[in-house]
């Protein structure tokens, strides 16, 4: 068992807050300048939508890749290079001359975020051992401030009619920045490989990989899902299916994010008092139930407290799944975590795609209410989340 002092710890706990709090930065710098790219292109939207592909691609492949070097070498060995060149790789997709350019860039952007996630992941993972308590939500948390300050700072740049080149090169140095000094107080993580020989491929010992993994990442799925579809269809639901203003239907999202990001600042005290299944079960519940609101209401008001409510029951879900996930066989927590992250990232990705279809044939409304069928799924399930050694 590792030991360390209250201070050493703190410091290690802020340099995890720091790249969580960066890489959030980082994908909201991106999502607030991507008009200024598509209009410098002078891309369509099917043209672009290709592009965006290609960061959701080589996010799969850079968390697919990273587990297994982050439990052979450890989490801060990978996840502070990661760091590093997050800041680095935000840069050349401002300089693209074309479609072409502008994907590779961003499959290279996309790579980066992926293996960073994990690896952060599975740091926060090892401070959250250290501290004998839940903290995983709370790093969550941050990464949702940093999502919302990246954007509000590229907002900005736009709003003073600065180049997104200036943009990117300006918040990228901010971000290597911040890499840095996490650095400096970052946990020093040993290898899997050392602490459990039978953990390394390479020396013929056992492969003792925790189980219930696959349904940890089934679990990730399901909550993914919603979120996405809050991003992509909260706003259209409330202005086309409810008749609100243009302006009052982006409240929908608002009271989303806004829910979810003080859920996630919530959660540690409430897995601490109540338990992670006992806490996921409510929240599954509470998100189901939210949804469901929004979708009886028949009101824009009662459609923005819906999605509110739904927001606060998703935000622990993802934090807690994936400190079960991390926390079921240490020695193979890089890999636990990227099959868990591989499999949630797929319900973010296909999850508006698959609600759009399903609208289609049988209107927004109803295709709303799958996101809330797989909240109240998760609620079911979550003794899923029970891990079989303490977090101590």
């Amino acid at each position: 068992m590792r030991t360390a002092s209250g201070g050493l710890l703190k410091r290690e706990r802020t340099a995890v807050y720091l790249l969580f709090f960066l890489a959030g930065t980082a994908m909201g710098t991106w999502t607030a300048r991507i008009p200024a790219i598509k209009e410098h292109l002078g891309l369509g939207d099917g043209q672009f939508s290709l592009a965006l592909l290609a960061i959701a691609g080589g996010a799969m492949a850079g968390m697919t890749a990273v587990g297994r070097l982050v439990d052979r070498h450890g989490s801060s060995r990978v996840m502070i290079p990661a760091a590093l060149l997050q800041g680095v790789v935000l840069v050349p997709p401002a300089s693209a001359p074309g479609l072409w350019a502008l994907a590779g860039t961003l499959l290279a952007f996309g790579a980066v975020h992926g293996i960073l996630d994990v690896a952060m992941n599975a740091n926060a993972v090892e401070v959250e051992r250290a501290y004998g308590r839940p903290i995983m939500s709370s790093f969550h948390a941050v990464y949702s401030i940093g999502g919302f300050a990246g954007a509000t700072a590229g907002g900005l740049f736009a709003h003073f009619d600065l180049s997104a080149a200036a943009t990117f090169a300006s918040m990228g140095v901010v971000i290597a920045l911040l890499a840095t000094w996490a650095a400096r107080w970052a946990l020093r993580s040993v290898p899997s490989a050392a602490q459990n020989p039978a953990s390394d491929p390479g020396s013929g010992g056992s492969d003792a990989r925790p189980t219930g993994i696959v349904f940890l990442g089934v679990l990730a799925f399901c909550c993914l899902v919603g979120e996405g579809a809050s991003a992509d269809w909260s706003s259209v639901y409330l202005r086309e299916d409810l008749g609100a203003s243009p302006g009052f239907a982006a409240a929908g999202y608002a009271a989303f994010s806004i829910m979810m990001t003080a859920g996630r600042l919530l959660g540690d005290r409430l897995a601490a008092r109540f338990g992670a299944v006992p806490l996921v079960r409510c929240c599954g519940l509470l998100a189901a139930a939210g949804l469901g609101l929004a979708l009886l209401g028949g009101h824009p008001v009662a459609g923005v407290i819906g999605f509110g409510c739904f927001g606060a029951g998703l935000s622990c879900i993802v934090p807690q799944v994936f400190s079960a996930a991390g926390h079921r066989n240490p020695a193979f927590a890089g890999r636990a975590l990227a099959r868990v992250a591989s499999i949630g990232y797929l319900g973010l990705l296909s999850g508006p795609v698959f609600i759009g279809a399903a609208a289609q044939l049988a209107g927004l409304p109803l295709a709303l209410v799958i996101p809330a069928v797989l909240a109240a799924f998760v609620a079911l399930t979550a003794t899923a989340l029970r891990t079989r050694t303490p977090v101590r």
